[in-house]
Formats: C-alpha cells, sequence, structure tokens
C-alpha cells in the first residue's frame, strides 16, 4: 500500500484517484501515521444482481429433472442423522 503525506495528497489527488480506480489502496499519513484510506468503491449493487440472477439460473438448470420424494421435513433430518 502507498502512503502519501497529507500535504503532497492535496496536491496529486486526481493522480491518486486514477490509482484507486486501478484497483490500489493509498493511505494518507499526518506527521508520519497513518489518517485515511483512499479504497476503491465497492461494486454497484446492479452488477451484484445480475451476477446473483445468474448464479441462480445455474442453478435451476442443474435442478432439472431432480425429483425429491417424502416429506422435506424428514429429508432435511434425514440430512442431519
Amino acid at each position: 500500500m502507498l502512503s502519501v503525506p497529507l500535504a503532497e495528497a492535496k496536491n496529486r489527488l486526481s493522480e491518486l484517484v486514477l490509482r484507486v480506480e486501478g484497483g490500489e489502496d493509498i493511505a494518507i499519513t499526518k506527521r508520519g501515521k497513518p489518517m485515511a484510506r483512499l479504497v476503491p468503491v465497492a461494486e454497484p449493487a446492479l452488477n451484484r444482481r445480475a451476477e446473483v440472477a445468474e448464479v441462480f439460473k445455474r442453478l435451476r438448470s442443474l435442478s432439472c429433472g431432480m425429483r425429491l420424494e417424502g416429506d422435506l421435513k424428514a429429508i432435511a433430518r434425514e440430512g442431519l442423522d
């Protein structure tokens, strides 16, 4: 992780933000002590929803043709034994 003094970070903010966009974490220091971090923002929820939808789609395709016979509670209990 790159460490940058606060005064320098003020002057190089645009450059530092570009580096963070590239996936780098940057520590902002004051008198040699870390005070803050610049980190990439988490992936937007909309992209995560698409990923989750794709996982469920794959699960549905895997379960096609499978039949469970019996009571669901009994099947679950059987798996615990």
